[in-house]
Protein backbone atom coordinates (compact mmCIF):
# COMPACT_ATOMS: atom_id res chain seq x y z
CA UNK A 1 0.00 0.00 0.00
CA UNK A 2 1.22 3.39 -1.26
CA UNK A 3 2.36 5.41 2.13
CA UNK A 4 1.96 9.35 1.77
CA UNK A 5 4.14 12.09 3.84
CA UNK A 6 2.49 14.54 5.79
CA UNK A 7 5.15 17.77 6.80
CA UNK A 8 2.81 20.51 7.98
CA UNK A 9 0.37 20.27 10.53
CA UNK A 10 -1.27 22.54 8.39
CA UNK A 11 -2.32 19.31 6.01
CA UNK A 12 -6.18 18.70 5.90
CA UNK A 13 -6.12 15.22 7.67
CA UNK A 14 -3.70 16.71 10.19
CA UNK A 15 -6.49 19.29 10.66
CA UNK A 16 -9.05 16.69 10.80
CA UNK A 17 -7.51 14.11 13.54
CA UNK A 18 -7.05 17.23 15.75
CA UNK A 19 -10.63 17.98 15.79
CA UNK A 20 -11.49 14.62 16.07
CA UNK A 21 -9.23 14.48 19.23
CA UNK A 22 -10.72 18.02 20.48
CA UNK A 23 -13.92 17.93 19.68
CA UNK A 24 -17.04 16.06 20.98
CA UNK A 25 -19.57 17.40 18.01
CA UNK A 26 -17.12 16.52 15.45
CA UNK A 27 -16.66 12.99 16.37
CA UNK A 28 -20.30 13.12 16.09
CA UNK A 29 -20.48 15.20 13.11
CA UNK A 30 -17.78 12.60 11.55
CA UNK A 31 -19.38 9.34 13.01
CA UNK A 32 -15.45 8.93 13.65
CA UNK A 33 -12.91 9.32 16.54
CA UNK A 34 -9.36 8.27 16.76
CA UNK A 35 -7.55 5.52 18.51
CA UNK A 36 -3.71 5.99 19.66
CA UNK A 37 -0.71 3.46 20.80
CA UNK A 38 0.80 0.13 19.44
CA UNK A 39 -1.47 -1.87 21.64
CA UNK A 40 -4.57 -0.13 21.55
CA UNK A 41 -4.94 -0.46 17.74
CA UNK A 42 -3.38 -3.63 17.77
CA UNK A 43 -6.34 -5.17 19.79
CA UNK A 44 -9.04 -2.97 17.57
CA UNK A 45 -7.40 -4.57 14.44
CA UNK A 46 -7.73 -8.40 15.94
CA UNK A 47 -11.40 -7.65 16.90
CA UNK A 48 -12.19 -6.53 13.46
CA UNK A 49 -11.68 -2.74 13.30
CA UNK A 50 -10.50 -1.26 10.18
CA UNK A 51 -8.52 1.74 10.31
CA UNK A 52 -9.80 4.75 7.92
CA UNK A 53 -6.39 6.34 8.10
CA UNK A 54 -3.41 5.06 9.89
CA UNK A 55 -0.63 7.88 10.74
CA UNK A 56 2.55 6.68 11.99
CA UNK A 57 5.77 8.49 12.72
CA UNK A 58 9.29 7.78 11.37
CA UNK A 59 10.72 6.51 14.05
CA UNK A 60 7.75 3.95 15.43
CA UNK A 61 8.02 2.25 12.06
CA UNK A 62 11.78 1.78 12.38
CA UNK A 63 11.38 -0.02 15.95
CA UNK A 64 8.44 -1.76 15.28
CA UNK A 65 8.28 -2.93 11.92
CA UNK A 66 6.45 -6.04 12.04
CA UNK A 67 3.70 -4.72 14.03
CA UNK A 68 3.34 -1.85 11.75
CA UNK A 69 3.39 -3.92 8.65
CA UNK A 70 0.42 -6.16 10.34
CA UNK A 71 -1.80 -3.04 10.94
CA UNK A 72 -0.80 -1.63 7.92
CA UNK A 73 -2.89 -4.10 6.62
CA UNK A 74 -5.97 -3.15 8.62
CA UNK A 75 -5.95 0.10 7.01
CA UNK A 76 -7.35 2.42 3.74
CA UNK A 77 -5.15 4.88 3.77
CA UNK A 78 -1.30 5.66 5.30
CA UNK A 79 0.64 8.35 6.67
CA UNK A 80 3.96 8.93 7.89
CA UNK A 81 5.13 11.56 10.00
CA UNK A 82 8.22 13.34 11.03
CA UNK A 83 8.51 12.54 15.00
CA UNK A 84 8.58 16.68 15.13
CA UNK A 85 5.37 16.58 13.80
CA UNK A 86 3.80 13.67 15.42
CA UNK A 87 4.14 15.12 18.82
CA UNK A 88 2.21 17.87 17.64
CA UNK A 89 -0.76 15.93 16.85
CA UNK A 90 -1.13 13.43 19.65
CA UNK A 91 -3.08 13.41 22.93
CA UNK A 92 -0.17 11.88 24.69
CA UNK A 93 3.09 13.13 26.47
CA UNK A 94 4.94 10.01 25.41
CA UNK A 95 3.48 9.14 22.25
CA UNK A 96 4.16 5.71 20.69
CA UNK A 97 4.08 7.11 17.21
CA UNK A 98 0.74 5.30 16.11
CA UNK A 99 -2.89 7.28 15.58
CA UNK A 100 -6.05 5.85 13.68
CA UNK A 101 -9.33 7.50 12.37
CA UNK A 102 -11.96 4.72 12.61
CA UNK A 103 -15.78 4.51 12.13
CA UNK A 104 -17.59 4.96 15.18
CA UNK A 105 -19.94 1.81 15.99
CA UNK A 106 -23.68 2.25 16.42
CA UNK A 107 -24.96 2.41 19.74
CA UNK A 108 -28.18 3.75 19.52
CA UNK A 109 -30.08 1.07 17.23
CA UNK A 110 -29.04 -2.33 19.31
CA UNK A 111 -30.87 -4.14 21.45
CA UNK A 112 -30.71 -5.31 24.55
CA UNK A 113 -30.60 -9.01 26.08
CA UNK A 114 -33.55 -9.80 28.32
CA UNK A 115 -31.51 -11.75 30.45
CA UNK A 116 -28.44 -9.78 30.32
CA UNK A 117 -26.97 -8.04 33.09
CA UNK A 118 -25.93 -3.99 32.70
CA UNK A 119 -25.16 -1.01 34.32
CA UNK A 120 -26.55 2.56 32.59
CA UNK A 121 -24.63 5.88 33.82
CA UNK A 122 -26.73 8.42 34.06
CA UNK A 123 -25.09 12.17 33.55
CA UNK A 124 -21.65 10.51 33.98
CA UNK A 125 -19.44 13.52 33.26
CA UNK A 126 -15.76 12.23 33.98
CA UNK A 127 -14.43 10.64 30.92
CA UNK A 128 -11.47 8.78 33.62
CA UNK A 129 -14.56 7.29 35.28
CA UNK A 130 -16.05 6.31 32.21
CA UNK A 131 -13.11 4.20 31.15
CA UNK A 132 -12.52 2.83 34.68
CA UNK A 133 -15.81 1.42 34.64
CA UNK A 134 -15.56 0.08 30.99
CA UNK A 135 -12.31 -1.96 32.38
CA UNK A 136 -14.10 -3.36 35.15
CA UNK A 137 -17.48 -4.40 33.08
CA UNK A 138 -15.37 -5.97 30.69
CA UNK A 139 -13.08 -7.83 33.10
CA UNK A 140 -16.05 -8.66 35.24
CA UNK A 141 -18.44 -10.62 32.24
CA UNK A 142 -20.96 -7.56 32.32
CA UNK A 143 -22.87 -6.89 29.29
CA UNK A 144 -22.41 -4.25 28.11
CA UNK A 145 -22.87 -0.37 29.74
CA UNK A 146 -26.08 1.96 29.05
CA UNK A 147 -25.10 5.53 28.56
CA UNK A 148 -27.80 8.58 28.85
CA UNK A 149 -27.40 11.40 26.37
CA UNK A 150 -25.80 13.72 28.33
CA UNK A 151 -22.76 11.44 29.92
CA UNK A 152 -19.49 11.81 28.52
CA UNK A 153 -18.31 10.73 25.18
CA UNK A 154 -16.82 7.25 25.51
CA UNK A 155 -15.05 8.00 22.09
CA UNK A 156 -12.95 10.79 23.61
CA UNK A 157 -8.99 10.14 24.32
CA UNK A 158 -9.16 10.13 27.76
CA UNK A 159 -12.17 7.53 27.97
CA UNK A 160 -10.46 5.33 25.44
CA UNK A 161 -7.12 5.47 27.19
CA UNK A 162 -8.30 4.87 30.55
CA UNK A 163 -10.37 2.13 29.23
CA UNK A 164 -7.24 0.48 28.11
CA UNK A 165 -9.05 -0.22 24.86
CA UNK A 166 -11.90 -1.75 26.43
CA UNK A 167 -14.54 0.85 24.87
CA UNK A 168 -13.98 -0.64 21.37
CA UNK A 169 -14.95 -4.01 22.43
CA UNK A 170 -17.84 -3.97 25.38
CA UNK A 171 -21.20 -3.34 24.30
CA UNK A 172 -22.27 0.10 24.60
CA UNK A 173 -26.02 1.06 24.26
CA UNK A 174 -26.82 4.58 23.61
CA UNK A 175 -30.40 6.35 24.30
CA UNK A 176 -32.26 9.99 24.28
CA UNK A 177 -34.59 9.38 27.09
CA UNK A 178 -32.68 7.02 29.69
CA UNK A 179 -35.29 6.80 31.77
CA UNK A 180 -38.27 5.43 28.85
CA UNK A 181 -35.32 3.61 27.35
CA UNK A 182 -34.83 1.45 30.89
CA UNK A 183 -38.32 1.64 31.70
CA UNK A 184 -39.26 -0.34 28.34
CA UNK A 185 -36.52 -2.21 28.35
CA UNK A 186 -38.28 -5.17 30.43
CA UNK A 187 -35.12 -5.60 32.64
CA UNK A 188 -35.42 -5.07 36.58
CA UNK A 189 -34.13 -2.16 37.10
CA UNK A 190 -31.86 -1.21 40.48
CA UNK A 191 -31.38 2.76 41.55
CA UNK A 192 -27.84 3.09 43.76
CA UNK A 193 -28.12 6.21 45.88
CA UNK A 194 -26.37 6.80 48.72
CA UNK A 195 -29.37 7.82 51.27
CA UNK A 196 -33.48 7.45 51.44
CA UNK A 197 -35.72 4.13 51.35
CA UNK A 198 -32.99 1.55 49.86
CA UNK A 199 -31.74 -1.69 50.58
CA UNK A 200 -27.60 -2.65 51.39
CA UNK A 201 -26.38 -3.92 48.43
CA UNK A 202 -25.35 -7.19 50.25
CA UNK A 203 -28.94 -7.90 50.73
CA UNK A 204 -29.99 -7.81 46.70
CA UNK A 205 -30.54 -11.52 45.07
CA UNK A 206 -29.70 -10.12 41.33
CA UNK A 207 -31.25 -12.49 38.49
CA UNK A 208 -31.07 -12.46 34.95
CA UNK A 209 -32.13 -9.23 32.83
CA UNK A 210 -31.43 -6.55 35.28
CA UNK A 211 -29.54 -3.32 35.42
CA UNK A 212 -27.95 -0.68 37.82
CA UNK A 213 -27.85 2.58 37.64
CA UNK A 214 -24.99 4.68 38.23
CA UNK A 215 -25.30 9.03 38.77
CA UNK A 216 -23.43 12.06 38.21
CA UNK A 217 -20.28 12.17 39.98
CA UNK A 218 -21.54 14.99 42.05
CA UNK A 219 -25.85 15.05 41.82
CA UNK A 220 -26.27 11.13 41.86
CA UNK A 221 -29.70 9.63 39.90
CA UNK A 222 -32.23 12.14 39.11
CA UNK A 223 -35.55 11.85 41.17
CA UNK A 224 -37.44 10.86 38.07
CA UNK A 225 -35.14 8.04 37.23
CA UNK A 226 -35.17 6.91 40.82
CA UNK A 227 -38.53 6.53 40.78
CA UNK A 228 -38.91 4.68 37.34
CA UNK A 229 -36.72 1.82 39.16
CA UNK A 230 -38.35 -1.00 40.83
CA UNK A 231 -35.25 -1.31 44.03
CA UNK A 232 -33.17 1.47 45.36
CA UNK A 233 -29.62 -0.12 46.42
CA UNK A 234 -27.05 1.81 48.48
CA UNK A 235 -23.60 0.53 49.21
CA UNK A 236 -23.18 0.52 53.33
CA UNK A 237 -20.40 3.03 54.24
CA UNK A 238 -19.21 2.35 58.18
CA UNK A 239 -16.91 5.75 57.92
CA UNK A 240 -17.53 9.52 57.72
CA UNK A 241 -17.52 9.63 53.86
CA UNK A 242 -20.56 10.62 52.85
CA UNK A 243 -19.79 9.01 49.22
CA UNK A 244 -17.93 6.69 46.99
CA UNK A 245 -16.34 7.74 43.74
CA UNK A 246 -18.54 6.63 40.72
CA UNK A 247 -15.65 4.28 39.22
CA UNK A 248 -15.37 2.64 42.87
CA UNK A 249 -19.39 2.61 42.95
CA UNK A 250 -19.53 0.72 40.16
CA UNK A 251 -16.96 -1.70 40.55
CA UNK A 252 -18.75 -2.79 44.01
CA UNK A 253 -22.32 -3.00 42.25
CA UNK A 254 -21.35 -4.60 38.83
CA UNK A 255 -19.29 -7.55 41.56
CA UNK A 256 -22.34 -7.51 43.75
CA UNK A 257 -24.76 -8.46 40.61
CA UNK A 258 -22.36 -10.93 38.82
CA UNK A 259 -21.27 -12.65 41.66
Amino acid sequence: MRVEDITSRENAWIKKLIRLQNQAKDRRKEQAFVLEGLRTLKDAAENGVTFEQLFFSASVYSAHKDDCEALFSHAKRLYRLSDELFLKVCDTKTPQGLLAIVPMPDIIHKSLSPIGRYLALENLQDPANLGAIARTAEALGLDGLILSKDTCDPFCPKALRASMGTLCRLPLYGCEDLTDFLRKSGLTRYACVVHGQSVPIRDVTFSDGCVSVIGNEANGLSEELIRSCEYSITIPMAGRAESLNASVAASLVMWEMLG
